[in-house]
């Protein structure tokens, strides 16, 4: 028979508050986490292991304050019944949360599975904790929640996989809050850097020129024989040729000024000051500067400008070249009151903080990247939107399929 509903101040009925917990159970449940807590020689594994298992079963029927109780006791243990720990582990936030904080008795699969099993609260704790291994941190990664992974690329003692980096660069061009915390992460490699360019903030593309416009000096002394090899032999190995065009110092493509209808790529650019970029004329300063129309598209239709002083750096054009092309796309030089447009004196900054070979490194990996890199089928897999066939591509792929996506898909 069920019991009667009692009624409150205002004559509505409420449920009879819960009985008090018998002292015996209490005291029960103390006795039982202090065994548990015993050192190994006074406890064996199996005898620990048998304690856990009849705590678990009291527990699940054990109130909020009880619970929490036990998992304070277990917090400073680096020896724990893994049912245990497994069961706390899933409960609420304030418990699990004790455990997760400190506890040195839990695995890489009991975090695995907390993470799995658990919500988004366990996985921002998780996410601070000490020592996490590449295994725990793509599991949280694999979950897209933007203050987890905020909280893990902070947690210096944290462990990132490449997949993991990877993944979080293509979240960050939807979350660009993540840009600057992953920039600060010892994993994170130029490949990764070079494709985040593309919708970072100022400040982040600064730090990325900083930090990763590496020179290739060292590939360019001990492939310098190549180079003869590979003309003796026709430039036949589409495969070396493009590690080479990658590697060799020069920039500019000669067989294209010879055919131009320009002087120089100088020319081009002063004739495009003078009438507007017009997009033969753009398509014609790819050819001169050594990329792809697509990778000059890019780079002149980016927004924050920063990406035309590479350019210009990388094949040798002067300060005044820089300006003609600013110009020729009706970018300000100037703000209403005279002063120096913030966009062009951050644009003559980058170019003046680049060294001629650090500059090439970055305009080759986009060459590389956002033309070389694409086929028939990566192309159709960017504009349907699907990731799981992009993972499967190389570095340089999956970088043009998150650079190029929202432009395939317009």
């Amino acid at each position: 028979m069920s019991e009667a509903l009692l009624p409150d101040e205002d004559g509505v009925a409420s449920p009879p508050p819960a009985p008090a917990t018998p002292k015996s159970r209490a005291a029960l449940l103390k006795r039982l986490a202090d065994v548990v807590s015993l050192p190994g020689s006074r406890i064996n594994a199996f005898e620990r292991a048998v304690t856990g298992d009849l705590l678990v079963e009291m527990l699940r029927l054990a109130s909020f304050p009880e619970r929490k109780r036990v998992a304070e006791r277990l917090a400073p243990l680096s020896e724990a019944p893994n049912a245990l720990t497994r069961f706390l582990l899933r409960d609420a936030p304030e418990i699990a949360g004790l455990l997760i904080d400190r506890c040195a008795a839990l695995n890489d699969a009991d975090l695995l599975g907390c993470a799995r099993d658990a919500g988004a609260e366990h996985r921002l704790m998780i996410a601070r904790r000490r020592g996490l291994s590449e295994v725990v941190t793509e599991e949280l990664i694999r979950h897209e929640e933007t203050p987890t992974i905020e909280a893990l690329l902070r947690n210096g003692e944290a462990r990132l996989s490449q997949s993991g980096v990877e993944h979080i660069v293509g979240l960050s061009r939807g979350v660009t809050a993540l840009c600057a915390p992953l920039l600060r992460r010892p994993e994170l490699r130029p490949s990764g850097a070079y494709v985040m360019f593309w919708w970072c903030g100022p400040e982040e593309r600064k730090t990325i020129l900083q930090r990763f416009a590496v020179s290739r000096e060292v590939m360019q002394e001990v492939v310098e024989d190549v180079f003869a090899m590979a003309a003796a032999e026709g430039w036949q190995d589409a495969v070396s040729r493009k590690a080479l065009q990658f590697i060799e110092r020069r920039q500019r493509n000669r067989a294209a000024i010879e055919k131009s209808p320009y002087d120089s790529l100088e020319h081009a650019v002063a004739v495009a000051a003078e009438g507007g970029l017009k997009r033969e004329v753009a398509a014609e300063i790819a050819y001169l500067s050594g990329i792809k129309p697509l990778t000059g598209a890019k780079i002149m239709g980016d927004a924050g400008g920063e990406p035309l002083a590479i350019l210009c750096k990388g094949t040798g054009m002067g300060r005044q070249d820089l300006r003609n092309l600013w110009r020729s796309m009706r970018r300000p030089e100037v703000t209403a009151d005279g002063a120096p447009h913030p966009d062009w004196e951050r644009v003559i900054v980058t170019y003046e903080m680049l060294a001629v070979d650090r500059a090439q490194t970055v305009l080759r990996y986009w060459n590389w990247a956002l033309s070389s890199a694409l086929t028939p089928e990566l192309v159709l897999a960017i504009r349907e939107g699907d990731e799981s066939a992009i993972g499967e591509y190389s570095v340089a792929e999956r970088a043009a399929a998150m650079a190029l996506g929202e432009d395939f898909r317009r």
